[in-house]
């Protein structure tokens, strides 16, 4: 058994990389609710693409942004640490400007955009996890990260709902929106990159020495980190979907669940993940996995209340799934950052934000294949594929 960690302000923010690094995350992700809920408006509405194109391009964004983890990777492990972070902000600060710039119809330009948004949105993570880790360690460190979850969902929600309120402005808001963006991106870059967080001199020596040796394979939990990040587009697809479709439930519940689901990452993160520090980080992605798999079956059984108790039904398992994704996320990323070592970090990281990225990008596609076939083979393939990853994290 692991010490159980204490909440401790002073010690929590220094963990985290310090009051300016945390002013800089709050930033960045304004930024990003401001613009990413609504960047496929911006291309239909401002750049007057038609839909199918506007998606095609954010999700070969998306990937084109996975294709450069591996490079990120190498960074992390020559000891850069914040200067990757800010990197990773201003590369979407050139994004959101080629956004501003592109006339209507121009596709191109709107794709250069998405790609490097994609970048800077893929490299994020990786990045910032190294440089936790580089300022924390043990259990106070899985702490810092889960934090950072909290704090960043926080600003990822107002600033959605700051867009939100000004699209009533149409196009004009929606290239101001764009415009604060790239200012936020900017700042929380400048704030980042001020921290001059590095790995310790004698570690980037013996990194740059051993730059050709393979960071660990990890290939079980890679995989199933695959399997697991499908939680995290259940509240945004996969129960919308069930409800407007099958119950045709007011729009008010999908949104009902995703604030939801965004209140309860923003307030139970960091005590959900102090709790479980009692355990094993191992113990405890397992355990987050058969949460969602039992989460997953409860959505199966609601979805066979029909219309009166389904919907209600529905939106009280989301509970059970949000607890099983704070669990997951409070020890999925502190597992990688405690099984690698120091010199190859960087790469472990960026291995494991490919698997995440992948997952993300291919469960949209699985969730709507799934659900055309009806709930048992959408919540019972989920069910099991889950239960399966977390026999393998535990084994």
């Amino acid at each position: 058994m692991a010490t159980t960690t204490k909440i401790r302000p002073r010690a929590f923010v220094r963990a985290s990389g310090g009051p300016r690094y945390a002013v800089a995350l709050a930033v960045d992700a304004l930024g990003t609710g401001l613009l990413r809920p609504f960047l496929l408006l911006y291309g239909v509405t401002v750049l007057r693409l038609s839909a199918p194109v506007t998606g095609t391009a954010m999700t070969a964004g998306i990937v084109a942004g996975l294709v450069c983890m591996p490079a990120v990777g190498r960074w992390l492990d020559r000891g850069a640490r914040s200067t990757v972070v800010a990197a990773s902000m201003l590369v979407r600060v050139l994004g959101v400007a080629l956004l501003l710039a592109a006339p209507a119809g121009h596709v191109w330009l709107f794709a250069a955009a998405a790609l490097f948004l994609g970048i800077g949105n893929q490299a994020w993570p990786a990045a910032h996890a190294a440089l936790v880790a580089t300022v924390a360690h043990g259990r106070e460190r899985d702490t810092a990260l889960a934090g950072a979850r909290a704090l960043r969902n926080a600003a990822l929600g107002v600033g959605a709902l700051l867009a939100t309120v000004c699209l009533a402005g149409g196009t004009t808001a929606l290239r101001a929106l764009a415009a604060v963006t790239a200012l936020a991106y900017l700042a929380a870059a400048a704030l980042a990159w001020s921290v001059h967080v590095h790995a310790h001199p004698a570690d980037a020596a013996l990194a740059k020495d051993r730059d050709d040796e393979p960071a660990p394979r990890m290939l079980a939990l890679l995989a199933a980190n695959v399997v697991y990040v499908f939680c995290l587009n259940v509240p945004e697809i996969a129960i919308p979907l069930v409800l407007v479709t099958q119950f045709h439930a007011s729009p008010v519940w999908p949104a009902a669940v995703f604030v939801a689901n965004t209140a309860l990452v923003v307030t139970l993160q960091v005590p959900v993940t102090v709790l479980m520090s009692r355990f094993s980080r191992r113990t405890v992605l397992a355990l987050s996995g058969a949460v969602l798999a039992a989460s997953y079956l409860g959505f199966l059984a609601a979805t066979s209340l029909g219309h009166g108790w389904g919907t209600p039904a529905v939106a009280a398992v989301s509970v059970v799934c949000t607890i099983g994704e704070i669990i997951y996320a409070g020890s999925a990323t502190a597992l990688v950052t405690a099984l690698a070592p120091a010199h190859v970090l960087g790469r472990a990281l960026a291995r494991f934000q490919l698997s995440t990225g992948f997952g993300l990008a291919v469960s949209p596609a699985v969730i709507t294949a799934l659900a055309s076939r009806g709930p048992a083979a959408l919540w019972g393939s989920l069910a099991a594929a889950t239960l399966l990853s977390a026999y393998a994290v535990a084994t």
